[in-house]
């Protein structure tokens, strides 16, 4: 069992206003599942989770920039940074980065989204230093070079291309702009090819210095690893480029974002010539502060989550109509997303949508029953305690907590708050989210008479 503690050390310092803060945030078990954390002078915060039973590490650097921060000119910028960082440094060049991991077994990559960035590499533990010496100098030094920019457009034109291939991606991104309309969680984190042709390196470079300063950044370790060390590597990493250059800086906080406008009952046909239909029918969900969102995680297992979930046994065992059927949630700072998502033939289209939306409308006037319930508490505790049994996601767990909700709970305390969700808060949660109007997204073959039918499948 593992507990929180809040005390807090503080190492010398001749300024006392420059002083590195350390915390315990979970104590864990003879030093197992232990998760630290301090802050730098500059504003760096440093959160690590010790797991001395394994031989590998995972260290990661999180960025509070994502798709949500660009204009509509900047749209794919983030995305064309992450990029653009793995194409050298002063003290790299693209071929020293990819081969300095390469060389010792290691995997670094990064992925963008719509609220924040996160740049990794897991190496064995012997080789941390080497890991975090690469990752810390691609963030701080890279140099975003006008021929780098030109030769990586190329690539992120092919990566919208290939996304644009497969319709069954693509209908989520088609989703998003049918309930976000043109604002900035409505456009998609590649961008488009329009906006990425327009990109240029000086404009890249302004987005660089605004978003990747110290203060906006969270280095997560995890693995066989000792805080101290990590922390002592990472501050000597900064500093070779004089990344911490104002001792007095302090860490932003999590995003608070702006109430977002979304809509209900819009409908938007995206017309393809692809053998199946995707379609995502959804509603409004929860912001990921909502305190609702674990009643809603119980209630989206229950609904979609897994094979004996109410939509799967409807439309795909009891009628073959779809081979995929599935639900899920999106939670931003201020507003979220539910949806459900089922590919199959443009001839069942209508078939698979009524059924849909009559299993939405019956648990939103009667609930899920007891059973149901039961059901998808153990699912979804088996699911979370199965999805962190590797140092990649110890690393994701604690620094997007961090980052995104600037506190951290331990693996017990969450398996305690699904266990403790009741019948009446999710049948509650199932009238306040699935008791609205929803809105559809479909992309495929409908001919003019089935497009004209996808309205009733919000009406």
């Amino acid at each position: 069992m593992t507990s929180r503690s809040s005390k807090v050390t503080a190492r010398p310092s001749s300024e006392a206003r420059a002083v590195a803060r350390t915390q315990t945030l979970i104590k864990g078990q003879n030093g197992i599942g232990t998760v630290r954390k301090t802050t730098l002078p500059g504003g760096l915060r440093i959160v690590t989770e010790t797991l001395p039973s394994v031989r590998s590490a995972t260290f990661g650097i999180w960025a509070h920039v994502g798709s949500r921060d660009e204009t509509a000119a900047l749209n794919g910028a983030t995305h064309y940074l992450e990029h653009l960082l793995f194409k050298g440094t002063n003290r790299r060049s693209a071929l020293d980065i990819s081969s300095a991991l390469d060389a010792v077994g290691g995997e670094m990559n990064a992925f963008t989204a719509k609220e924040y960035t996160c740049y990794y590499a897991r190496v064995l533990d012997t080789d941390l230093p080497l890991a975090i010496d690469v990752v810390c100098d691609m963030l701080t030094g890279s140099l975003i070079l006008e021929e780098d920019v030109d030769v990586e457009r190329g690539a992120i034109l092919e990566e919208i291309a290939m996304t644009e291939d497969d319709p069954g991606d693509c209908v989520h991104d088609l989703f998003a702009h049918t309930m976000f309309g043109n604002n900035a969680l409505g456009r998609p984190v590649l961008g488009t090819v329009d906006t990425v042709n327009a990109l240029t390196a000086d404009r890249i470079r302004r987005f660089y210095r605004k978003h990747y300063d110290p203060t906006h950044l969270v280095v997560a370790c995890a693995g066989n690893i000792d805080h101290n060390k990590v922390v002592r590597q990472v501050r000597a990493a900064f500093e070779k480029t004089g990344a911490l250059r104002s001792p007095d800086a302090q860490p932003i906080g999590p995003r608070d974002g702006s109430r977002t406008i979304r809509t209900s009952g819009k409908v938007e046909l995206l017309g393809r010539k692809t053998e199946q239909a995707h379609v995502v029918l959804g509603m409004p969900g929860l912001a990921r502060t909502d305190d609702r969102r674990w009643a809603m995680g119980v209630l989206n297992t229950a609904l979609g989550g897994g094979m004996s979930s109410r939509l799967f046994q409807e439309v795909r065992e009891k009628r073959g109509l779809a081979y995929s059927v599935y639900s899920y949630t999106s939670g931003f700072a201020d507003c979220g997303l539910f949806g459900v998502y089922a590919g199959c033939r443009p001839s069942q289209v209508h078939d698979v949508l009524k059924l849909c939306r009559d299993e939405l409308d019956h648990v939103a006037a009667n609930g899920l029953t007891d059973d149901e319930i039961a059901r998808a508490i153990g699912q979804l505790q088996g699911s979370t305690v199965l999805g962190l049994e590797d140092t990649g996601a110890l690393m994701n767990r604690i620094g997007k907590s961090e980052l995104c909700w600037g506190e951290q709970m331990s693996v017990d305390d969450m398996l305690d708050r699904i266990a403790a969700v009741t019948p009446d808060e999710v049948r509650s949660v199932a009238r306040d989210i699935l008791g609205q109007r929803p809105s559809l997204s479909v992309i495929g073959p409908l001919k003019d008479k089935q497009a004209a039918r996808l309205h009733d499948a919000v009406a």
